[in-house]
């Protein structure tokens, strides 16, 4: 099984659910407590220790199981679970998800993903999603991060408690090793259901579990701490370096969270450079971008001339430099420029390939004239060249190219921009500008648009 032995020199701690309650006392959460209970050993002795704590909690204790259909047994998993939370008098909340993967991903990621997404919205302020996480699984962890390449961050593998859906998630489980919670469960006469994919050895990381570690600990008995231990210490690495990239980020972000100045950044070392640029992406919500892609951000972004638009992607993100400014957005999706969307301003209109909205707000005094855009037919166009407008308060009339150009809107966006038509003729460019045929009289209340974009947006 790859088990390790707490009772052969490992220096491991036996478990009892007294440990748990020290474990509990000393995370955040004020509202309920939900175990994530697969069926499974381990989390079945969570839920066991949990239940027995439960009159001496100031909160209730609940758990919830994830049918995720990829098994034949997966009926009577849910099944067996529901039979224990009801012996155990916790209750249980059943949810089932379509945890199938897409072409190219992972099964087991899918299966995670889908099954927090599941519990997210059960979880609500101050409540904390307890998983039964252990030491065994955070030196596999490490070690997987280790085969990887993974930095400071990967190394520090799990962490004890972390920020989730409106609540925390916190794996108090993570002082024990798998044997030791396979001795209580055994000592408390529990059951419990396998998954069989568990023992495939194909799997990565049951590779680990099953080939490595045990060969490890026959020389290393103490080797899932060791790791675990190798686990902190990246933790504090981590999170000095993330103390000096929100020292950086400061200095050398841009206007806008989604841009950070060239001109600043590049008097930051090589190495503050790259964790300030993790750092960037990881706090807006993206992926954080490979070795090779930071290579080519600092190369192809940093030190390209300022009149070139260079562009450096990895799945789900990208980032463009215009200028002095480094963008980072979602890919951007083509779209048809020729696309003509007729539109009665009554409600928000969407614009195509994920390009955010248009809505059109009453205005006390100025904006487009309100008769005008109820009398006349309106289309929303986009940029094909050529276009002029004389915006208000200017006193020449101007390509609409001249004007993007003195805005600093990067030449990405321009094409974007959805352009208002009142009877095929230029009435306004997004929320930048009213051309002046169309504004409304002096002092005379109007309608004003809102553009929401879709680009340059953190997820």
């Amino acid at each position: 099984m790859g088990f390790s032995n707490p009772e052969k020199g490992s220096g491991v701690a036996a478990f009892d659910p007294r440990k748990l309650l020290a474990v509990l006392s000393r995370l955040p959460a004020g509202g309920r407590y939900w175990v994530a209970y697969s069926g499974g050993c381990d989390s079945h002795v969570l839920l066991h220790a949990m239940a027995s704590l439960a009159e001496g909690l100031e909160t209730a204790v609940q758990a919830v199981h994830v049918h995720h259909g990829l098994s034949a047994a997966a009926d009577q998993w849910a099944h067996h679970c529901q039979t224990v939370c009801r012996q155990l008098s916790v209750p249980l909340h059943l949810l089932q998800v379509d945890a199938a993967p897409q072409a190219g991903e992972s099964p087991e990621a899918a299966a995670r993903a889908a099954r927090y997404e599941a519990i997210a919205p059960l979880i609500q302020t101050q409540d904390c999603l307890l998983t039964a996480h252990h030491l065994d699984d955070q030196a596999e962890t490490l070690l997987l991060q280790l085969l990887r390449g993974g930095g400071p961050h990967g190394l520090a593998a799990m962490s004890v408690c972390s920020p989730f859906a409106a609540g925390i998630l916190a794996r108090p489980l993570l002082d024990f090793s798998r044997s030791a919670l396979l001795v209580y469960a055994r000592e408390q006469a529990l059951s419990w259901v396998d998954d069989p994919s568990n023992f495939d050895t194909d799997i990565r990381r049951n590779f680990l579990r099953h080939e490595i570690f045990p060969r490890l600990a026959k020389i290393w008995p103490a080797t899932a701490l060791a790791i675990a231990r190798s686990a902190q210490h990246c933790a504090e690495a981590a999170a000095l370096l993330d103390s000096q990239a929100v020292e950086d980020l400061h200095q050398v972000r841009g206007p806008q969270d989604c841009q950070l100045v060239i001109s600043r950044l590049v008097l930051l070392s090589d190495a503050r450079q790259r964790n300030v640029i993790r750092y960037w992406c990881r706090s807006l919500g993206f992926s954080i971008p490979q070795t090779v892609h930071l290579q080519h951000i600092r190369q192809d972004i940093l030190h390209s001339a300022a009149d070139r638009q260079p562009l450096v992607n990895w799945p789900g993100a990208e980032i463009r430099r215009y200028r002095d400014l480094m963008y980072l957005m979602k890919p951007l999706t083509a779209f048809d420029p020729k696309s003509v969307l007729h539109w009665d301003m009554q409600s928000a209109l969407s614009l195509p390939a994920g390009g955010g909205s248009l809505e059109a707000v009453s205005s006390e005094a100025g904006g487009l004239d309100r008769g005008t855009c109820r009398r006349m037919r309106l289309t929303v166009r986009f940029r094909q060249g050529g276009e002029h407008c004389l915006p208000v308060g200017h006193r020449q009339q101007k390509s609409l190219k001249k004007l993007l150009q003195e805005a600093g809107i990067p030449p990405w966006q321009r094409n974007c921009l959805p352009l208002l038509y009142v009877d095929d003729q230029l009435a306004a460019i997004a929320d930048l500008w009213v051309c002046q045929p169309f504004q409304s009289d002096d002092g005379q209340a109007g309608l004003r648009l809102r553009y929401h974009p879709g680009f340059a947006l953190s997820q």
